[in-house]
Protein backbone atom coordinates (compact mmCIF):
# COMPACT_ATOMS: atom_id res chain seq x y z
CA UNK A 1 0.00 0.00 0.00
CA UNK A 2 1.41 3.36 -1.04
CA UNK A 3 1.52 6.22 1.41
CA UNK A 4 2.89 9.71 0.71
CA UNK A 5 3.58 12.19 3.52
CA UNK A 6 4.51 15.78 2.71
CA UNK A 7 6.37 18.06 5.12
CA UNK A 8 8.49 21.19 5.24
CA UNK A 9 5.94 23.89 4.55
CA UNK A 10 5.65 27.07 6.53
CA UNK A 11 5.45 30.84 6.47
CA UNK A 12 8.22 32.66 4.64
CA UNK A 13 8.78 36.17 3.35
CA UNK A 14 8.90 36.91 -0.33
CA UNK A 15 12.32 36.13 -1.71
CA UNK A 16 12.88 33.41 0.85
CA UNK A 17 13.40 29.68 0.47
CA UNK A 18 11.85 26.43 1.66
CA UNK A 19 12.52 22.78 1.01
CA UNK A 20 9.61 20.37 0.95
CA UNK A 21 9.95 16.63 1.50
CA UNK A 22 7.69 13.79 0.43
CA UNK A 23 8.35 10.53 2.22
CA UNK A 24 6.84 7.54 0.49
CA UNK A 25 6.26 3.90 1.16
CA UNK A 26 5.59 1.33 -1.50
CA UNK A 27 8.06 -0.16 -3.94
CA UNK A 28 6.11 1.01 -6.98
CA UNK A 29 6.85 4.66 -6.21
CA UNK A 30 10.59 4.25 -6.70
CA UNK A 31 10.00 3.40 -10.36
CA UNK A 32 7.34 6.03 -10.99
CA UNK A 33 7.55 9.56 -12.30
CA UNK A 34 6.77 11.69 -9.26
CA UNK A 35 5.56 15.23 -9.14
CA UNK A 36 4.86 18.12 -6.83
CA UNK A 37 1.45 19.69 -7.22
CA UNK A 38 -0.03 22.75 -5.57
CA UNK A 39 -3.48 24.13 -4.99
CA UNK A 40 -4.08 27.74 -4.12
CA UNK A 41 -7.39 28.89 -2.62
CA UNK A 42 -10.08 29.02 -5.28
CA UNK A 43 -7.83 27.50 -7.93
CA UNK A 44 -7.40 24.09 -9.47
CA UNK A 45 -4.57 21.86 -8.42
CA UNK A 46 -1.61 22.20 -10.78
CA UNK A 47 1.57 20.25 -11.42
CA UNK A 48 4.62 22.42 -10.77
CA UNK A 49 7.49 19.95 -11.17
CA UNK A 50 8.09 16.31 -11.93
CA UNK A 51 11.00 13.89 -11.99
CA UNK A 52 11.31 10.54 -13.71
CA UNK A 53 12.92 7.46 -12.24
CA UNK A 54 15.94 8.39 -14.36
CA UNK A 55 15.92 11.85 -12.76
CA UNK A 56 14.82 13.79 -15.82
CA UNK A 57 12.99 16.87 -14.56
CA UNK A 58 10.29 19.17 -15.88
CA UNK A 59 8.95 22.42 -14.47
CA UNK A 60 5.97 24.65 -14.95
CA UNK A 61 6.93 27.98 -16.46
CA UNK A 62 5.81 29.75 -13.30
CA UNK A 63 8.51 28.06 -11.19
CA UNK A 64 11.24 27.38 -13.72
CA UNK A 65 14.58 28.69 -12.51
CA UNK A 66 13.33 29.01 -8.92
CA UNK A 67 12.34 25.46 -7.90
CA UNK A 68 14.38 22.26 -8.03
CA UNK A 69 12.87 18.79 -7.74
CA UNK A 70 15.00 15.83 -6.73
CA UNK A 71 14.58 12.32 -5.41
CA UNK A 72 16.51 9.95 -3.20
CA UNK A 73 15.19 6.45 -3.67
CA UNK A 74 17.51 5.12 -0.95
CA UNK A 75 15.69 7.41 1.50
CA UNK A 76 12.30 6.96 -0.17
CA UNK A 77 11.94 10.72 -0.46
CA UNK A 78 11.17 13.31 -3.13
CA UNK A 79 12.22 16.90 -2.49
CA UNK A 80 11.22 20.30 -3.78
CA UNK A 81 13.69 23.11 -3.16
CA UNK A 82 11.89 26.41 -3.55
CA UNK A 83 13.76 29.68 -3.89
CA UNK A 84 12.92 33.31 -4.69
CA UNK A 85 9.46 32.62 -3.36
CA UNK A 86 6.62 34.91 -4.37
CA UNK A 87 3.23 35.52 -2.75
CA UNK A 88 1.64 33.74 -5.71
CA UNK A 89 3.46 30.56 -4.63
CA UNK A 90 1.16 30.41 -1.61
CA UNK A 91 -0.69 27.10 -1.76
CA UNK A 92 -1.00 23.64 -0.29
CA UNK A 93 1.70 21.48 -1.87
CA UNK A 94 1.22 17.79 -2.55
CA UNK A 95 3.30 15.05 -4.05
CA UNK A 96 1.88 12.28 -6.20
CA UNK A 97 2.70 10.21 -9.21
CA UNK A 98 2.45 11.68 -12.70
CA UNK A 99 -0.30 11.24 -13.79
CA UNK A 100 -1.70 11.37 -10.28
CA UNK A 101 -3.26 8.38 -8.56
CA UNK A 102 -6.36 9.25 -6.58
CA UNK A 103 -5.51 6.99 -3.67
CA UNK A 104 -2.02 8.50 -3.31
CA UNK A 105 -3.12 12.00 -2.28
CA UNK A 106 -1.87 12.95 1.17
CA UNK A 107 -2.77 15.91 3.33
CA UNK A 108 -0.21 18.18 1.72
CA UNK A 109 1.88 20.87 3.34
CA UNK A 110 0.93 24.54 3.49
CA UNK A 111 3.31 27.12 2.06
CA UNK A 112 2.51 30.75 2.75
CA UNK A 113 4.61 33.54 1.25
CA UNK A 114 4.12 36.99 2.72
CA UNK A 115 4.82 40.13 0.74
Amino acid sequence: QVQLVESGGGLVQAGGSLTLSCAYSGASVAAATMGWYRQAPGKQRELVADITSGRTTNYANSVKGRFIISRDNARNTVYLQMGSLKPEDTAVYYCNAVPPVDTFWGQGTQVTVSS
